[in-house]
């Protein structure tokens, strides 16, 4: 796509602000609608359900986001594009760490990129059955 192509010139608030809005996305409607809109400005984005044990799904959860990137046309399959989402999704989680440890995670990794910015952000409920906390991360990269 041409520089010209669109209005604006995003940066790398706008594209975490559509990773966010992509993982908080209610239901596959809201998903499918939020990524043409996206796509429409330039943004290519995708987001992709996760649940199970946190400590034993850390690298499954950064293989989703990776799979999901590329499936969805976020990325291309190239070991520096892979290795960003991968990077900023282990950014995302390290933040949710602390309260995620030794519990169950169930929730939606949103993944969102502008050219060279690329943003990962999980949303998860934490926690045992209805007693959850709810937590947000956020990783960034520039390629």
């Amino acid at each position: 796509m041409e520089r010209g192509q669109f209005q604006k010139d995003f940066g790398s608030k706008d594209v975490v602000r559509a990773a966010i809005r992509m993982a908080l996305s209610a239901d596959r409607e809201e998903e499918k609608r939020l990524k043409q809109e996206y796509y429409s400005l330039g943004i290519r984005s995708c987001a992709v359900d996760y649940g199970g044990d946190f400590i034993t799904s850390i690298m499954k959860i950064v293989e989703r986001a990776v799979v999901s990137a590329k499936r969805e046309g976020v990325i291309v399959e190239s070991h520096l594009e892979e290795g960003a989402v991968a990077g900023a999704t282990r950014e995302a989680l390290s933040q949710v760490t602390n309260k995620a440890i030794g519990l169950n995670v169930g929730g939606k990794i949103g993944v969102a990129r502008y050219r060279e910015h690329i943003a990962v952000c999980v949303f998860f409920g934490i926690g045992l059955l209805h007693l959850n906390e709810i937590s947000i991360g956020l990783g960034h990269r520039a390629l």
